[in-house]
């Protein structure tokens, strides 16, 4: 890590909340913005050769941690060294502030979605206490709500200092992202070696029995568990009108990756933050079958993006929004990524470019309309 207590930057593009200075300048000290402002910097800088500087990268929601931590099926890589290499990849992504989406359940004859959260919470809190960490780590508790250990799993884990946010999810077969049921399908063929169809009618079963024995209880214990902690609640694949009420009735600050326009539509008329996934804008679509992001955007639905499973598409979903949904300016997409998951989860030190704010900044350049993140600095300090 590369420290410096006082950077001056030139010859940059600035990106900030409600405009984008062409051509500009920024001023760093003790980890904080200190002066920015338009044309050349007054006295020295480091010349960024027209390359934009916005603020670091904001994600809520990853999957990507347990990829390093089981890179095939039943085969674990060392905890703490699969931390250090996801974050790495974060960091030389854009990202600053992550909050690593720990999946909070197990489930006999499904071992390869088993999240293993506390193992890595453990893991994460390691890395963090020997200064290996890029980015700045937070937790996100990922709540199935029919699973049977997931109240005294998730009890395990909610006292931690580092918890901002929990989402309550049911993946039950036939609601919600798998109403199609072959989708679901599809997607546990795809795992651990792939499995039958008779292996999938067992599995399934068991999961209907899940939610009628435990679902509702289960999901009252978690919704009361959050808020005693004060944790912000994040809904997951809102389809219908009653899911809508059920957000609003949990007091939801968050609905992740709605699957339909008329949930989104209901929850943007109650103020509830809507969340989709980058790879979507990237890809131009739903590998679920489900809405499309940039359709949200285009409705005026779309509040933040989240990598989900694939770290460099965060940046590159912001840079492309404008081109794809031109009522939408430069800012407004890159506050996506930055201002406004900072805001839903209350980390108001961060996530835009103005004095005061901590300088967790990025350096982009654009080749050939693909973003390359070509340094990352964390409260003023360079980590990549």
């Amino acid at each position: 890590m590369t420290t410096s207590s006082d950077t001056v930057i030139g010859n940059a593009g600035i990106v900030l909340a409600d405009h984008v200075i062409e051509r500009g300048w920024i001023a760093v000290a003790d980890g904080r913005i200190v002066e920015f402002g338009e044309g050349n910097a007054p006295g020295a800088s480091q010349d960024a050769g027209g390359d934009l500087i916005m603020p670091g990268l904001i994600e809520l929601h990853t999957d990507h941690l347990e990829a390093h931590y089981i890179p095939r099926p039943k085969v674990f890589w060392d905890p703490v060294a699969a931390v250090v290499s996801y974050d790495g990849q974060l960091a030389t992504s854009g990202i600053t502030t992550v909050l690593d989406s720990l999946r909070v359940w197990r489930e006999e004859g499904a071992e390869e979605v088993d999240g293993q959260a506390a193992a890595l919470a453990d893991a994460i809190a390691a890395a963090r206490e020997a200064d290996l960490l890029r980015a700045d780590h937070f937790l996100h508790l990922r709540c199935e709500i029919p699973m049977p250990s997931v109240i005294e799993e998730a009890t395990e884990l909610v006292g931690r200092p580092d918890v901002r946010l929990m989402s309550l999810m049911d993946h039950t077969p036939g609601q919600r992202q798998f109403r199609d049921e072959g989708k679901l399908r599809d997607y546990y063929r795809g795992k651990g070696g792939g499995k039958t169809d008779a292996e999938l009618d067992v599995l399934f079963e068991k999961r209907f029995a899940y939610q009628k024995a435990y679902a509702a209880d289960n999901l009252r214990a978690i919704v009361t568990l959050a808020q005693q902690h004060g944790i912000p609640l994040a809904s997951h694949d809102d389809t219908t009108e009653e899911n809508v009420a059920d957000a609003v009735r949990h007091r939801v600050s968050v609905a992740e990756f709605p699957t339909t326009m008329e949930a989104a539509r209901g929850l943007h008329q109650v103020g509830i933050g809507i969340l989709m996934g980058a790879p979507n804008v990237v890809r131009g679509g739903s590998h679920s079958g489900n809405i499309a992001a940039v359709d949200l955007a285009q409705e005026g639905l779309l509040d933040i993006l989240s990598s989900d499973c694939i770290p460099s598409s965060l940046l590159m979903a912001a840079l492309q929004l404008p081109r794809r949904v031109p009522a939408i300016d430069a800012a407004s997409a890159v506050r996506t990524v930055t201002k406004a998951p900072a805001e839903a989860v209350g980390l108001s030190d961060r996530g835009e470019i103005a004095v005061g704010k901590r300088a967790d900044l990025i350096r982009v350049h654009l080749a050939r309309d693909l973003p390359v993140v070509r340094s990352v600095w964390r409260e003023g300090h360079r980590v990549a």
